[in-house]
């Protein structure tokens, strides 16, 4: 297993099923890629570095110290693509009403008390003037949004995913993109969730079938080589 991202969760026979079966092909990047930067509002952190429990003490829907460890990697890409003049998008969650909870609101009651701070953009990571920001209702950032109307107009043919929830509005997003036809990379260190063992299952099925999974520090060296 050695230093693989889902090490310690993901058993070695698991791996050689896939394997066997085919599966893990690296895709590869394309010429033009966008940053998604999904759901990384104080909500999902917490409004400072600390335990997970503890972070529930601010948001119900706060991941704690994890998020903030994957700031610190979505901080790294940010620079780059800005540098580059690549087109970064940040899809969110926009605040919740009584009326328009839908599902979500009857299975993750929690969500529909976040104080009004908690939909705020992380500040190491906030929107530039020239972000695009797209909220969504839903865990994709394709469903009832405008994104692959962006993405088409700014010509982009693949999608470095980064933010929350590893399990949730990621992966939605990944197997929409995918579906899509869009390359995509997911940052395994700039992507975070709850828990270690549903954070490290879903980066290993993302990677057997619709994403390229990598550290930040090698997403970035084969960024630089475009």
């Amino acid at each position: 297993m050695g230093s693989s991202p889902w090490a310690g969760v993901v058993s070695e026979d698991d791996e050689a099923r896939y394997e066997a079966a085919g599966f893990g092909r690296p895709g590869g990047l394309g010429r033009t890629p966008a940053l998604l930067i999904i759901d990384v509002q104080y909500r999902t952190v917490g409004n400072s570095p600390k335990p997970f429990y503890d972070a529930l003490e601010d948001y119900r829907t706060a991941c704690g110290d994890v998020g903030w460890a994957a700031v610190d990697r979505i901080a790294e890409l940010l620079a780059v693509f800005r540098g580059r003049g690549w087109p970064v998008l940040y899809p969110y969650v926009a605040p919740k009403v009584s009326h328009d909870g839908g599902r979500l609101a009857g299975k993750v009651p929690a969500i529909m008390g976040v104080p009004e701070r908690g939909y705020d953009f992380v500040a190491e990571v906030a929107p530039d003037a020239a972000s695009i920001t797209l909220p969504k209702k839903h865990p994709s950032a394709f469903f009832g949004t405008p994104l692959v109307s962006h993405l088409i107009d700014l010509g982009v043919d693949t999608l470095v995913v980064t933010g929350c929830t590893t399990s949730g509005c990621v992966r939605g997003t990944v197997v929409d993109a995918f579906a899509y036809n869009f390359r995509v990379a997911v940052a395994h260190d700039a992507v975070y969730d709850r828990t270690e063992t549903v954070h490290k299952v879903n980066l290993f099925d993302m990677a057997q079938k619709y994403a390229d999974v990598l550290g930040t520090a090698e997403l970035i060296t084969a960024l630089e080589a475009l």
